[in-house]
Formats: C-alpha cells, sequence, structure tokens
C-alpha cells in the first residue's frame, strides 16, 4: 500500500510549489535531452537541433493538451472562459498534447528545411520517457487511479479525491503506475528498432509509438474512475485510440504494398 504524501513541496514568496510541474519539469527535460542523444547518434541530426526544436513542440504541446481538454469539457469552459488560462488549477490531455506538439514539429520542420517525419521518429522516442516519468505526477495529485482492490500495490486516495459512487472504499488501482511502466516498455521498443536499425522506411517508428501507445491508453481507460469525457458510456479517449490503431495498422500495411 502506498498513499499520496502532498501536492504541494513547498511555497516560495506566497506561490506554492507543486510536485505535479516539478515531476513535468523533469520529465520534459529527461525526454528532450534524451531526443536530442538519439537524434544526433542514430538520426544524422546536427547536435543540439533537438534543443533548438524542443520549444516549438513543448510550447505547442501543452496549448493544445489544454485546448483538447477545454474543448472536452466545452459546457464548463463556455460558462467561465477566463479558466481556459488557469491551467494550475488542472486538465490537459496527451492526445491534444500530441496534436499540438505536430502542429510546433510541423512550423520547425519548415523553417529549419528539416523533415518532419524524422522529426517525429525522433520524437517519439523522448515522448515516451517523457510520459513514463510524467505519470507519477498523478501520484502526488491523487489522480488517474483505477477501481477499488486491495493488491499488495494497492493505492490509498483520501475521501475529497474519491468519486462520489466510491465514498466507501480507501483503496484503489494506480492506474497511473500500470501506464508509466507500459510506457517504459514502449520506450524500450522503440529504442530496440533504432539502435538495431530494424525499421528502414522512416515515418514507421512513429506508426508503431501511436499504435502501441494507443493499446496502452485503451487498457489503463478501462479501469480509469476519472475519465474527462464518455460517449456511449467508454471514455472519449478510448474512440480516439481505437482511431488511431487503426488508421496507423492501414498506413503501415499501405506503405509495404500490402492493400
Amino acid at each position: 500500500m502506498f498513499t499520496s504524501p502532498s501536492q504541494i513541496i513547498c511555497t516560495i514568496f506566497g506561490v506554492n510549489i507543486y510536485y505535479y510541474g516539478v515531476i513535468m519539469a523533469i520529465a520534459i527535460t529527461v525526454g528532450t535531452l534524451l531526443t536530442d542523444w538519439v537524434g544526433t547518434k542514430y538520426f544524422g541530426l546536427k547536435k543540439e537541433t533537438v534543443i533548438d526544436m524542443a520549444p516549438y513542440f513543448i510550447i505547442f504541446g501543452i496549448i493544445g493538451a489544454r485546448l483538447y481538454y477545454c474543448a472536452l469539457n466545452y459546457d464548463f469552459y463556455l460558462r467561465f472562459p477566463t479558466e481556459i488560462l488557469a491551467i494550475r488549477h488542472g486538465g490537459i490531455s496527451i492526445h491534444g498534447a500530441m496534436l499540438g506538439g505536430l502542429f510546433g514539429l510541423w512550423l520547425f520542420s519548415n523553417r529549419h528545411n528539416i523533415n518532419l517525419v524524422k522529426l517525429c521518429d525522433v520524437s517519439v522516442i523522448g515522448l515516451s520517457i517523457a510520459q513514463a516519468i510524467g505519470r507519477w505526477g498523478n501520484f502526488f495529485n491523487s489522480e488517474a487511479f483505477g477501481g477499488p482492490t486491495n493488491l499488495p500495490w494497492k493505492l490509498y486516495i483520501a475521501p475529497q479525491y474519491r468519486p462520489i459512487p466510491y465514498q466507501d472504499y480507501q483503496y484503489f488501482h494506480p492506474a497511473f503506475v500500470y501506464e508509466s511502466i507500459l510506457d517504459l516498455i514502449i520506450f524500450g521498443i522503440l529504442f530496440y528498432f533504432v539502435k538495431t536499425k530494424k525499421i528502414a522506411k522512416e515515418g514507421d517508428l512513429t506508426l508503431i509509438y501511436l499504435i502501441l501507445y494507443s493499446v496502452v491508453r485503451i487498457i489503463v481507460e478501462s479501469i480509469r474512475l476519472d475519465s474527462v469525457k464518455y460517449i456511449f458510456g467508454l471514455p472519449i479517449a478510448i474512440f480516439v485510440s481505437v482511431c488511431i490503431i487503426v488508421v496507423s495498422i492501414i498506413v503501415l500495411v499501405k506503405r509495404r504494398g500490402l492493400i
């Protein structure tokens, strides 16, 4: 059993410093540095190309993550539009981050005349490890947990964070841990493909990442209790993930002339 100690690390000059923000900063830093190393060693990019690219990917990724989340909860943000900018109150989406990050990569590739597909392949390496680290921010926020459980690795959730139907339960599946572990596995798979040069076509690594992460997201969303939006009783993230898997597989197969 384990439990979140607090959301706040400390307070500096009256400003609360949150674990979530610190962990996200660590995740972004590690992901960026790893991507820069991989890009230089295995993709023939000039050193620090990724460092120059990072602000595009990060800034537009954050904007996309926030706007996507707000779009899914449009009824609330139409009534309180100023809350759109209040990202410290929570509310981002990985699918939105992917779209925003892709837009940032497109801008960078056009400005520096670098192949966009290659940049995508490089980026998914760092993205997967950043996701694995970043998920631990959910631990300190007491969020992204699954249904009740009594397994040895159960997570204690304080009453104020429990969904109303589960107020009588104390321990829940740490869904964020499951995703973190699976993201690490995805990173290992992608890095293996890069190191062994088993993937010849540019873009295939990105497609494999999209398929693998979408499978992970479907698994995790199926046990989470705090999904953002539902359609026909299923989290919208599952519908999006299924669409990504189908499209990615079709593109992979078509690129090999099988259809």
